[in-house]
């Protein structure tokens, strides 16, 4: 006689409800990476090079603390992805995922080019002066126009993909859509502007939270096929 044997029982790969902390996170550390950023690196790009010393240890945090608010933007990214599930289309989701992304890659460039900076300052091999204006221009541009407008563009898509779906209520899609559109539109190096985002991304986060069991399904028991 022989022992029966047991089916294993394989449970779906499913995301938990506190994922959506993870926007939270993310408001945290970039609020503060840019705020550290702003306070390091002057206005103007075409003055002395002597932030560099003086803003060191600012931005090395603000380093620091971007690289973990990039990892917690793309956890945010596939947490909405999740609540979205089987109403998902194509062309939307593209420009949603396509344009976090890139707001994504143009932060880390952003960082990239003022840990450079350091890092030529710290060997004692300093760019000369136009050098210097170069890469803190780029930092500028990059934080303040770029990155910017793919945050908006990725506000627009999702308002449109809750729109169409009906998964947020109206009184988060139109704020969505008036935000998107200063950050779209706004010529402006103002902080707040920058801030906006974050700030946004906040808010959303706390809505999934509180709103978790229509967010999340519960998790599901699968038996494997014979």
């Amino acid at each position: 006689m022989t022992a029966e044997r047991s089916e294993p029982h394989l449970h779906r790969l499913t995301t938990p409800h506190t994922a959506a902390a993870v926007g939270i996170v993310f408001a945290v550390l970039f609020t503060a990476s840019i705020v550290l950023i702003r306070q390091a690196i002057p206005a103007d790009p075409f003055g002395t090079t002597e932030w560099l010393e003086a803003g060191r240890s600012r931005l090395t945090v603000a380093l620091t603390l971007s690289q973990f608010a990039c990892i917690a933007f793309l956890w945010f990214i596939g947490v909405l992805r999740h609540r979205l599930g089987d109403l998902e289309d194509q062309f939307f989701s593209t420009v949603f995922v396509g344009s976090g992304l890139l707001f994504l890659a143009l932060i880390l460039v952003t960082m990239a080019s003022a840990g450079g900076l350091l890092l030529a300052d710290q060997a004692d091999a300093v760019p000369v002066q136009e050098s210097a204006a170069f890469a803190h221009a780029l930092i500028l541009q990059i934080s303040n126009v770029y990155s910017i407008r793919m945050a908006a563009v990725f506000m627009i898509s999702l308002g449109t993909i809750w729109m169409r779906t009906g998964l947020m209520p109206r009184w988060l899609v139109a704020p969505t859509y008036l935000i998107a559109l200063i950050l779209l539109f706004a010529v402006t190096e103002a902080l707040w502007l920058t801030l906006v985002f974050p700030a946004w991304v906040a808010v959303i986060s706390l809505f999934l939270l509180t709103h978790a069991r229509q967010a999340f399904p519960p998790r599901r028991t699968i038996r494997p096929r014979t």
